[in-house]
This record gives structure tokens, sequence and C-alpha cells, in this order.
């Protein structure tokens, strides 16, 4: 079956959050989450390299609501139920819906790390797409020295597969890293 015409939700609960597929005008909120948490983010996210701009962010929302249609990547922002505040962002990456597998990625607004939202997200995120997706593999890659994203896959008991030895360029241009390669397979 051509993957566009699965019926995929567009929403996920959990306990304290909910997820949801990214909407035209996501743009701004976001964009204010990624400013206050580049300290943060810089290290591990390319993104984060320099400040985008609302307009730019607004751009990428949108081309993921497209990627959501297409089924080419589902995208899910996560926000506080109590509060409606935006937490951050987790989605199914690099959908190769033969197999069928998926990547897991991942980012929190520093406002929000250390409370175990992400945690919270990803699991949800993982029982989704083994039980609603029929998923048979999962992976969550992560550079070597990201302790916190790190955390999340093992908190989860996905299990670690691989270290990929000099897989990457820093993002400081100071050398090459080591990635991490977490799986789950149903």
């Amino acid at each position: 079956m051509n993957p566009i015409l699965m019926d995929i939700r567009t929403e996920l609960e959990t306990e304290r959050l909910m997820l949801r597929m990214p909407e035209p005008g996501d743009g701004k909120v976001i964009n204010k989450a990624i400013h206050s948490s580049m300290e943060e983010l810089a290290p591990w996210v390319g993104f984060a390299r320099k400040n985008p701009t609302v307009e730019d962010t607004e751009i990428n929302v949108r081309e993921a609501h497209i990627k959501f249609l297409k089924r080419e990547g589902l995208r899910f922002l996560i926000f506080e139920k109590e509060t409606g505040e935006y937490v951050g962002t987790t989605g199914l990456h690099n959908l190769d819906w033969d197999v069928p597998k998926s990547e897991i990625g991942y980012w929190i607004n520093t406002k929000y790390s250390g409370k175990g939202y992400m945690m919270e997200a990803v699991g949800r995120l993982t029982e989704f797409a083994e039980k609603e997706l029929n998923m048979k593999r999962l992976e969550i890659q992560c550079d070597v020295g990201n302790k916190k994203s790190r955390a999340v896959p093992e908190r989860l008991d996905y299990t670690l597969e691989a270290i990929l030895k000099n897989d990457d360029v820093r993002l400081d241009d100071s050398g090459l890293t080591d990635t991490c390669i977490y799986a789950k397979v149903f």
C-alpha cells in the first residue's frame, strides 16, 4: 500500500503531554524556544548553529506539515497539557515503509529539560510506531558525548547496537565525533 493512503493520527497523548502534527503558524513559538535554548542545542543540532528567523522556522514547520501528509516524516510538536506551553519536538524520520523502520529524533526547550518530558514523549512515540504503524525497527542516533540525549534511549530500554567511530564532523568544526546507534526491534 502506498503510505500516503495510510490513516495516521495527528495527535498523541501522555499523562502530561500532547503531541501533535506541526501546523502553519507554529513557527513563532518554536523559534522562540530555539532562541532560548541555543546554548544547550548548539553543540548537538545543526539548526542551532545560527539563530534562525521566525520566517525560517515557519518554512521548516510548513515543510514538516507537508512531509507528514505525504508520510515522508512524522514530526510531532510536544506541548504541556496543563499549560499548553511548547516543550519540544520529536518525530519519526528516514521512514522506510517497506521494512518498515524509522529513526526517532528529538530536541527539548531548555526551560523544560530535566523533567522527564522527552523520555515520556519518545516513549509514547515508540509505542505508537510499534503498535499502530507496525514498525519492526526504530533507531535513535546521537553523538557519543551527548549524555542527555543518550539517556532517553537508555531509559527506554533501547539497545546500544554500535558506536560508529569518526562518523561525523563536530558542529564546532573541532574534528570528528562518534555516533551511538540505539535500536528497538519488534
